[in-house]
């Protein structure tokens, strides 16, 4: 990267507020170390969003900002999760400071609202893709499994259900957020 890629994450995305008393070492460290609350089962989720794929070259990036986190917190939700922590490797074809900052408040902004911490990740210099990696944790034994399915058992959805497409800026659906 250009501006270096520990200057980059300065700026953008070593923004904690308020750390989370699970997270014993954030960004800044080899890798995190997180504490997991007793009786709760550890649930993560790993998604790859590219260019091109899976949102248009053009899309804002504040819009695939939440679009990058709403994927992966509703695959924590799906299971009865609730999210914690969050770690973005992402790859920039270069170093766009107004992209870079639109996309970072625009998470940070979701990070907060969830109460989840960006905990680590990477950078480095290639085709616009991101992997995010969400972490977080549901009572021991309450896991809402697929095979846990039954006929008759009534699937409640949260407002927010898909919604990923409108921000994908997928011209085949209109978005009608």
């Amino acid at each position: 990267m250009a501006c270096g890629e520990f200057s980059l994450i300065a700026r953008y995305f070593d923004r904690v507020r308020t750390s989370r008393l699970d997270v014993e070492t954030g960004i800044g460290d080899d890798c995190a170390l997180l504490n997991i609350p007793e009786k709760q089962t550890l649930a993560i989720s790993t998604d790859t969003l590219v260019c091109g794929r899976h949102f248009l070259p053009d899309i804002d990036p504040a819009d695939l900002a939440y679009k990058a986190l709403a994927v992966n917190v509703s695959d924590l939700a799906a299971m009865g999760a609730d999210p914690a922590w969050l770690t973005l490797a992402l790859t920039l074809p270069e170093v766009d400071e107004t992209w870079l900052e639109a996309f970072s408040d625009a998470l940070f902004e979701q990070l907060n609202y969830y109460d989840m911490q960006l905990i680590g990740g990477d950078t480095t210099a290639g085709p616009l893709s991101m992997t995010l990696a969400i972490h977080g944790y549901v009572p021991l034994g309450r896991a809402l499994k697929r095979s846990g399915a039954k006929t008759g058992r009534l699937d409640l959805r949260d407002r927010y259900a898909g919604r990923q497409r409108g921000w994908a800026g997928d011209p085949a659906e209109p978005f009608n957020g």
